[in-house]
């Protein structure tokens, strides 16, 4: 069963997006792996404590990415291969890259700066 204990939801972004990108991280970092369960909207939203409209939502999503298969009944499993990992990993890294820089260059960070305070942040982690 996919635990949602990490889970922190933030200001400025839907819920059922927070939860669609709690999931395709988890994939991508390997925490969630084919074939795993994840709880049921009734659970979730209660766990979570957001309308179950809400995660229905996010579950809508996560179904048209064919990321999860739903059967009515039962639970909702992951539904992911090597494929779908490379493929999700190199959009959430275009997506978060592209609003890192924008952020940089509103700042007036120079590319070479941005390289060289990536590479100081990178060792410190």
């Amino acid at each position: 069963m996919i635990s949602f204990d990490a889970f922190k939801p933030t200001d400025g972004t839907p819920i059922y997006q927070q939860i669609l990108l709690y999931i395709e991280r988890g994939a991508v970092a390997g925490t969630i792996r084919d074939g795993d369960e994840l709880p049921s909207r009734r659970v979730l939203s209660a766990l979570l404590g957001i309308n179950p409209n809400t995660v229905q939502k996010a579950f809508h999503l996560l179904e048209e990415e064919d990321l999860i298969e739903s059967q009515a009944g039962a639970k909702s499993v992951m539904k992911i291969d090597e494929e779908k990992i490379r493929k999700l990993r190199e959009n959430l890294l275009r997506e978060d890259i592209r609003s890192i820089t924008g952020a940089l260059r509103q700042m007036g960070i120079s590319r070479e700066e941005a390289i060289r305070l990536i590479g100081q942040y990178w060792d410190e982690e």
